[in-house]
């Protein structure tokens, strides 16, 4: 089964994450969302995989949350996923699919519910 782990190497909890996967011989698929940020689509699905809105998900403690004016509650749900795949900073992270399951790694010991 494919895993794969959406990882920001600067990101401690990231990094936590990506070794529990290691430590139980998983060896996942790393995309750095940073420069490979997800499509449109692949955003929406992993948000719909998560039962999460894009208001939900989104980090709004950054710089450019605020910037970009992104609470803003008229904003449709298509505006705000494609502000995050224009700005990935704002995807929340670190973010594991395994198969149809996935999850967010915070705290890192989450991803050890959806380990096969």
């Amino acid at each position: 089964m494919e895993i794969t782990i959406y990882h920001n190497p600067r990101c401690s909890k990231s990094r936590q994450t990506l070794a529990i996967l290691e430590d139980n011989g998983i060896e996942p698929t790393i995309v750095n969302y940073l420069t490979t940020p997800p499509s449109h689509q692949q955003l929406d699905s992993i948000l719909r995989g998560l039962n999460m809105s894009p208001q939900e998900f989104i980090r709004k403690g950054e710089a450019e949350y605020k910037e970009q004016n992104l609470n803003d509650d008229s904003l449709s749900r298509d505006q705000l996923i494609g502000a995050m795949v224009n700005t990935p900073k704002l995807i929340e992270r670190p973010i594991v699919v395994v198969g149809d399951e996935i999850i967010i790694g915070r705290p890192p010991e989450n991803v050890l519910t959806i380990l096969p």
